[in-house]
């Protein structure tokens, strides 16, 4: 009850004389502080993201849903609304970035989100030839003796007619296209006879995580510190890489008792990895492999 009553005054009151005085005493409004004070990266870029959506002006509040090709106009009104000098680079340029980071940030998980929603359709000529060159990547020495046969179970699927989420084999087909080595290997530990799982299956879990993770706003951290301007969705895929790298190394060390225990031991890693992105400065890549 005393924090929420203490949030409401903060925000109504407090904090609105507390920017004036240190406006008063600095001679710059909140925005300027924050772009001097803070480097490039996730702690400027958050920082600036909180206070455009509680300020108590439209147009610094309707900046966070500023579209990329309106960036720059939105820079000349933030700036004409706080008084700031159009001469001011620096603070021009720094709060441009900020802005592709929050506007590529919104309309990277728009992206997932609409592929998310594609069902996997076997009539869909580039659907099965992503599927047929999932199988070719992980499985070079061995052909695929048919679209629907057991062999799929070697790659982790329940079935002969991988039918799962279509979002899940995209993802798995990134990895195993930009991270080859890396993704055989970790195929070949799944089959280990006594912490095996199935590697498929898991993957399309961990697209699960990776997607949670982007709609809920804890991947900021990482995509604001890993990429000045725009996120992509090769960022977002080059995320789901290293939960697949990382999710190995976690599941072999915890050593589960069998794969029955895996919801889990999913989750402990889902903890973990929501641990880890609250750094500010996180950027979360696979160490030492070749990048695409």
């Amino acid at each position: 009850m005393l924090v929420h009553l203490w949030g409401f005054l903060y925000s109504s009151y407090v904090r609105f004389w507390l920017k004036w005085l240190w406006r008063l005493l600095t001679g710059k409004c909140e925005l300027q502080r924050l772009l001097d004070g803070c480097g490039a990266g996730a702690r400027r870029t958050l920082s600036i993201e909180h206070s455009l959506e509680s300020s108590k002006s439209k147009v610094l509040r309707n900046a966070v849903h500023v579209e990329e090709a309106e960036v720059e106009k939105c820079v000349r009104d933030v700036m004409k609304e706080k008084k700031i000098e159009q001469k001011d680079t620096r603070f021009k340029t720094n709060l441009h970035i900020s802005l592709l980071q929050i506007s590529g940030y919104k309309k990277l998980y728009l992206n997932v989100e609409n592929l998310r929603k594609v069902p996997y359709d076997s009539e869909n000529e580039e659907h099965e030839e992503q599927l047929i060159e999932l199988w070719n990547l992980l499985m070079p020495h061995e052909n695929l003796k048919a679209r629907i046969t057991k062999q799929w179970c070697d790659i982790g699927f329940q079935g002969d007619d991988p039918k799962t989420d279509f979002r899940g084999m995209g993802l798995l087909g990134y990895f195993s296209k930009h991270y080859t080595d890396e993704a055989r290997q970790i195929l070949s530990r799944s089959n280990h006879p006594k912490l095996g799982y199935s590697y498929a299956i898991v993957g399309i879990n961990l697209t699960e995580m990776a997607y949670s993770l982007l709609k809920n706003g804890a991947l900021k951290s990482h995509l604001y510190n890993m990429v000045s301007g725009l996120p992509q969705m090769e960022h977002f895929h080059q995320f789901y890489c290293y939960l697949v790298y990382e999710f190995d190394k976690f599941w072999f060390e915890e050593e589960p008792e069998s794969i029955m225990h895996f919801n889990q031991y999913r989750e402990k890693f889902h903890e973990k990895i929501k641990g880890l992105l609250l750094d500010c400065d996180v950027i979360l890549t696979l160490q030492n492999t070749k990048k695409p």
